[in-house]
């Protein structure tokens, strides 16, 4: 309750200086509706949405049950699907803002550009997901588009400036770099969120499990000492398509002060994927818990 009164003090005490204040505000700018200015804004908007759905997902089960209401939760899939839709516009705002000029500008001036750019983030979005992950799913396709559409701008501009000559500050390619940095960061999401696999198996000594081409084969059980804990250490081998990729070590510690067990997960990071295997409970017959992770792009 502390949180949200110091929230509605400050956000409302700005709001009331905005409001006693604003109107002596003046603006003798007039810019096109067709403008850098006016596409910076409608990605301001498009953030602040973002914003409000974040803080509207993690304020409201606090207050509801301030109120008497009851317990609620807002999950995952309000995030994901809210969020999702307002960074698709997002996007394409942000692709085309280099492009267009302060003040007002044409859209015919970059039209060439911009059907080019579409063509060539269509075909991207369906054809990246098909070679590196074999399957398409409608999704990774938006996040895909997303992606592509930025980056597919971002470069084609800087060629141009390039090709003619324009003098170009560091403030501008550090720009680029951001532009480039999202796309990245959308192309992971968008392969994690959709790729990735989670299975819990049971394994003993020569058992195997297929996930996603990688074969996880559970070798044995060691005994292992630290200098303040004891354990075992599982060692699972892992190849595709028959040729070795990375052995697993999967720890279990047991720390001789705190008495607290405690899991090490093996990791195997790749530019394209991330391998993981965690060792659980001892089962019978010499059988353990096996918890595996296949994650893209992470």
């Amino acid at each position: 309750m502390f949180i949200l009164a110091f929230m509605v003090l400050i956000t409302g005490g700005s709001l009331l200086l905005f409001a006693v204040r604003g109107h002596r505000v003046r603006s003798r700018v007039n810019n096109a509706l067709w403008s850098r200015e006016s596409l910076l804004l409608g990605n301001n908007v498009l953030l602040m949405a973002a914003m409000l759905v974040v803080l509207l997902g993690t304020l409201l089960p606090l207050v509801h049950k301030q109120l008497g209401l009851g317990s609620i939760s807002v999950g995952e899939p309000f995030f994901n699907t809210m969020f999702t839709w307002l960074m698709v516009p997002f996007a394409l705002l942000l692709g085309v803002g280099p492009l267009v000029r302060w003040g007002r500008d044409r859209p015919r001036n970059i039209r060439t550009l911009l059907l080019t750019a579409l063509v060539s983030t269509l075909v991207l979005s369906v054809l990246l997901p098909w070679l590196l992950e074999d399957k398409i799913i409608a999704m990774t396709a938006v996040g895909m588009a997303m992606a592509c559409w930025i980056a597919v701008l971002a470069v084609a501009e800087a060629v141009q400036r390039v090709s003619r000559g324009t003098k170009t500050s560091l403030s501008y390619w550090g720009m680029v770099a951001a532009h480039l940095g999202l796309a990245v960061t959308i192309t992971g999401i968008a392969f994690s969120q959709n790729y990735s696999v989670e299975r819990d198996v049971r394994m003993r000594a020569g058992d195997s499990v297929t996930i996603h081409d990688y074969r996880f084969t559970f070798r044995e059980v060691r005994d292992i000492t630290g200098p303040n804990y004891r354990g075992g250490v599982a060692l699972i081998g892992v190849t595709r398509h028959g040729e070795p990729e990375a052995v697993l070590h999967a720890e279990k510690r047991l720390y001789n002060t705190s008495r607290m067990v405690m899991t090490e997960a093996a990791i195997d990071g790749g530019l394209t994927r991330d391998l993981y295997a965690a060792l659980g409970e001892e089962l019978d017959n010499g059988a353990w818990a096996v918890r595996l992770y296949y994650k893209p792009f992470v």
